[in-house]
């Protein structure tokens, strides 16, 4: 397996208040990391300082050649403004690539071959000429998977994903992302859904204000820290 990223003693901070600090981890071609922590332990932040967002403070981010920021497919936290986006859904799913044109506006061939091939993979093909405004809160986020997916090399980053979701079509996302996972694509998820993390992922990052544990997620389930993260009651 490729490396695609290292972090040595990475630090993130606002205002020079620190978030999180001296992280160290790598991430492999195949890989499924589950990052999970209290609110405010720095996970977004990791997030965007994965996508080049956001520089640390300390410490260095190592990307393989093969692996450009700008071709790294992510997938933000839902937001209400996010449902009043006046688009189709085509036209959502080929935003995914314009991170690779600058201010250049027209999409190649391999653009359009690159949306549609995410838009058959997660079953869209009935809702290419809808407005992404008149679409449920889970064919949303789809169809900004589907986004995300056109614009990666074999890694997405997804933060929160199935948040406001109802458990049915939360199930259904998780498995979309463990068959991409499968197929391949690297993933990097934000969650504080423990069980999916046992059912899914291959590694647990946990972050407190700093970096807790990282291993596989094997190894997690058989640590003291899964009955400190459980709720009341669900803990061994």
């Amino acid at each position: 397996m490729s490396r695609l990223l290292t972090l040595e003693k990475v630090s993130f901070a606002y205002d020079q208040r620190l978030v999180t600090q001296d992280l160290s981890f790598s991430l492999d071609q195949g890989d499924y990391l589950a990052i999970i922590g209290e609110n405010g332990s720095g996970k977004t932040t990791l997030l965007l300082g994965l996508l080049g967002l956001k520089e640390p403070s300390a410490g260095t981010i190592q990307r393989s050649q093969a692996l450009r920021a700008h071709r790294i497919g992510y997938l933000p936290q839902r937001t209400p403004e996010q449902g009043d986006f006046p688009a189709t859904v085509h036209e959502i799913v080929l935003s995914g690539r314009l991170n690779r044109h600058g201010f250049m506006s027209f999409y190649s061939k391999e653009d359009r071959e690159a949306a549609w091939a995410a838009i058959h993979r997660l079953k869209l093909e009935d809702l290419v000429k809808r407005s992404f405004r008149e679409l449920s809160g889970g064919q949303r986020q789809r169809v900004l998977l589907a986004r995300a997916l056109t614009a990666a090399e074999g890694l997405l980053l997804l933060d929160e994903p199935v948040a406001g979701l109802d458990p049915i079509v939360s199930h259904d996302f998780y498995r979309l992302i463990r068959e991409l996972n499968e197929e391949g694509v690297t993933i990097v998820m934000v969650s504080h859904d423990i069980h999916c993390v046992t059912r899914n992922s291959s590694h647990v990052l946990h972050l407190g204000h700093d970096q807790i544990y990282f291993g596989t997620t094997e190894d997690y389930m058989k640590s003291a820290l899964v009955a400190s993260y459980l709720p009341d009651g669900e803990g061994a």
